[in-house]
């Protein structure tokens, strides 16, 4: 039984995770019909459409709208014929404000029931969310309906696109390593779909290609004897990278909100990732375990190639964007969830991970993290030993 040096017995953890996915399940090459047909009178941009959909690395979304799931002269976001009757953005938060709070509500509590924490425990709620607004917001729906004190502390994240689910995570950790006896509860919902629109240009290709709708979850506070297969949260921080500011945007529009994403992305991470590793790590060895944001193929391509890692290290990336997309904020809790549940499975000792998440800015969120199997008592009081 050795002690790991990397290991603190201070430091905030996630301790449980849920997700929760909509109902309405949509193959990609339903969607990529969807849109095709949407796009007949423009031959030339629907061939492209087709070669970027069956090339971005996703086979299946889901959504709340079951718009998306019948006959393409029926879909009121991408439709086929007269456009004037496509959903204002006031109709799409309309739709946001009904479905965005029981896919939260259901991420939640099996994070709750995962972490084995009652929900009177949660002294901190942060709620992360780019694709809808309204007040009071699903921070108080979620007080309400989970049974948790109406004095918590309320800490929205709201409009920070993909990277906001390792934002909230930080901020999480930042919160109960600097205020003993705090549990935070973080829950992101994001509803990428409803926000699809007719598309005029190639551009708007890259963003319709991937996302879908999710909710995620997680518990974070400190492991105690009972905790078992958590994350042992490391340092970390946000960092802008310079000239990027136009290559993502996120704006509010008429119809929906509307996005813009660069073909150039990929590139610039994998120029930046390699010199922020080094910062991060500050020449210690590079971890085994690899978390990253799949803001599509090519970004989890960029990484794996700059950083020169196997294939094994970028599989869960790259498996929920095959099966469920590009979910923007709660992407990266699907990506830890589904590395601890396999650790779990596979019996694995301690091992370090860094986990990356990007978004407008453009914005990189980089931490370091360590999966502890169980927390054992040491022959020493004073001392902590974690397998």
């Amino acid at each position: 039984m050795n002690p790991n040096p990397q290991t603190n017995p201070q430091q905030a953890s996630i301790l449980g995770f849920g997700t929760a996915l909509p109902a309405h399940q949509v193959p990609q090459p339903d969607i990529t019909n969807l849109l095709t047909s949407h796009l007949q009178d423009k031959p030339d941009l629907a061939r492209f459409a087709r070669r970027i959909f069956n090339s971005c690395g996703v086979d299946n979304r889901y959504t709340v709208e079951p718009s998306y799931t019948g006959a393409a002269e029926d879909c009121k976001y991408l439709p086929t014929g007269d456009a004037s009757g496509i959903p204002t953005t006031e109709e799409r938060m309309d739709t946001y404000k009904r479905e965005a709070p029981p896919l939260a509500l259901e991420a939640a509590q099996k994070a709750l029931k995962d972490a084995g924490t009652h929900p009177e425990s949660i002294t901190h709620l942060i709620t992360v969310s780019c694709t809808g607004q309204y007040l009071p917001g699903l921070d108080v729906t979620l007080i309400s309906q989970l049974g948790l004190s109406p004095r918590v502390n309320r800490l929205p994240v709201i409009f920070q696109g993909c990277a906001a689910g390792l934002k909230a995570i930080q901020m999480a950790r930042d919160v109960v390593q600097g205020a003993p006896g705090s549990t935070v509860l973080v829950v992101c919902v994001e509803l990428c779909t409803l926000h699809f629109q007719p598309v005029m240009e190639k551009e708007a290709l890259f963003a319709a290609s991937f996302f879908g709708d999710a909710s995620a979850s997680c518990v974070i506070g400190h492991a105690d004897e009972n905790s078992r297969h958590y994350f042992q949260l490391g340092r970390g921080y946000s960092v802008l990278l310079p000239d990027t500011t136009e290559d993502m945007t996120w704006e509010v529009g008429n119809f929906g909100f509307d996005l813009y994403l660069s073909p150039r992305i990929p590139r610039l991470l994998g120029q930046y990732i390699a010199p922020e590793m080094e910062r991060l790590f500050e020449g210690e060895e590079l971890p085994e375990l690899w978390a990253i944001h799949p803001g599509g193929r090519g970004i989890v391509d960029s990484v794996e190639e700059v950083m020169s890692l196997r294939e094994d290290q970028t599989r869960f990336s790259r498996e929920i964007l095959r099966t469920a997309g590009n979910l923007s904020s709660c992407t990266i809790l699907f990506v830890l969830d589904a590395m601890r549940r396999d650790l779990k499975a596979q019996s694995s000792a301690a091992q370090n991970g860094v986990a990356m998440a990007f978004g407008p800015g453009l914005t990189a969120e980089l931490m370091r993290f360590e999966y502890i199997a169980a927390k054992v008592a040491s022959e020493s009081e004073a001392d902590h030993v974690y397998l």
